[in-house]
């Protein structure tokens, strides 16, 4: 069973640097990759209200706690406030209906999942969109007057630590200034591909932890996606160190200096992913991958919102 380290956060709390994500998880299939995943030795688990399976996550994490396998204190749960809970009036009972789903009297991080605002229908409608039309309907709330409302969270005992996802650095720096709370964490996408090394230098000064999701790319092997995975130097390097192609991705993020949060449901991908604590990639191997970097970010609703917002988090530079 793999030893993960952990990382310390600027409220002083801890967060395993490394875990298991959950998008896309299919139905009935991710409740059995978490139990899996707590027998080999995860304890971080991210999850999201849009992912629409807070309760099968949950519901793993609890079935090991009764099989005294782990105890709450061992697990670290991440959960996000969707676009379309950000009126400050709706974000506290958007909390509670992601803990009544999970099953759990708290979680340890929550995130304001995109700085961008939809338009609340109901509870179901997750992405509204203009009729007829693939456009997602967006709103103007601040993501300022959002945040306040996530620090009335940590002061109702309901999360420990709250945080971002998918901000850049303007954006971040923006909500530091006129903050009670700090934001632990930045959740963004980070990969070979896109290495995000300016926000994350920009994230280590400010005492922020950058966490990495879909730090594999968004893997087809059919169309031998990502690249990365299939040509050198990834595949010399792995094979020098006598690792996979996709561990040394994992390794190269983890250097970094982020926290992965690759997603699986096979039992053989989640012990080979946490298999990265064994060995290191030396300065001159981070420099030959640093050079695979190509800024393309994966994710189709990053189309279908209207890039002129004012909230739009992508048209900066880091």
């Amino acid at each position: 069973m793999a030893k993960v380290p952990k990382v310390k956060l600027n409220n002083g709390l801890e967060m395993p640097a490394f875990g298991l994500g959950t998008f896309m998880s299919k139905p009935n299939e991710v409740a059995e990759a978490v139990k899996y995943a707590i027998d080999r030795g995860y304890r971080h688990f991210d999850t999201a209200f849009a992912y629409e399976n807070e309760s099968e996550v949950g519901r793993a994490i609890r079935e090991k706690i009764s099989e005294g396998v782990v105890k709450r204190e061992d697990i670290f749960v991440t959960t996000k406030l969707w676009c379309i809970h950000h009126e400050p009036s709706r974000v506290e009972a958007a909390c509670r209906k992601s803990l009544e789903n999970l099953g759990l009297d708290y979680v340890d991080l929550y995130l304001i999942h995109f700085p961008v605002g939809f338009v609340y229908i109901d509870e179901k409608t997750l992405i509204p969109c203009k009729e007829g039309t693939s456009s997602i309907l967006t709103n103007d709330v601040d993501y300022l007057d959002t945040w306040k409302a996530m620090e009335s969270l940590v002061k109702a005992g309901l999360v420990r630590s709250i945080g971002l996802s998918n901000f850049n650095a303007a954006q971040t720096e923006r909500v530091l200034k006129n903050c009670e709370i700090k934001p632990v964490t930045n959740q963004v996408q980070c990969s070979i591909e896109q290495n995000q090394k300016k926000l994350i230098e920009f994230s280590r000064k400010r005492d922020i932890i950058i966490t990495a999701y879909s730090p594999l790319g968004r893997p087809n092997p059919s169309e031998r996606k990502p690249s990365f995975f299939y040509e050198n130097p990834t595949k010399a390097i792995a094979e020098k160190h006598k690792k996979t192609p996709a561990q040394i991705a994992l390794r190269y993020v983890l250097q970094l200096g982020t926290v992965p949060i690759p997603k699986s449901v096979t039992k053989a991908r989640i012990d080979e992913n946490i298999e990265i604590f064994d060995f290191e990639l030396s300065s001159d191997e981070m420099k030959l991958l640093d050079a695979l970097h190509t800024g393309e970010r994966v994710g189709a609703i990053l189309k279908m919102i209207d890039n002129d917002h004012p909230y739009y988090p992508f048209k900066a530079e880091f």
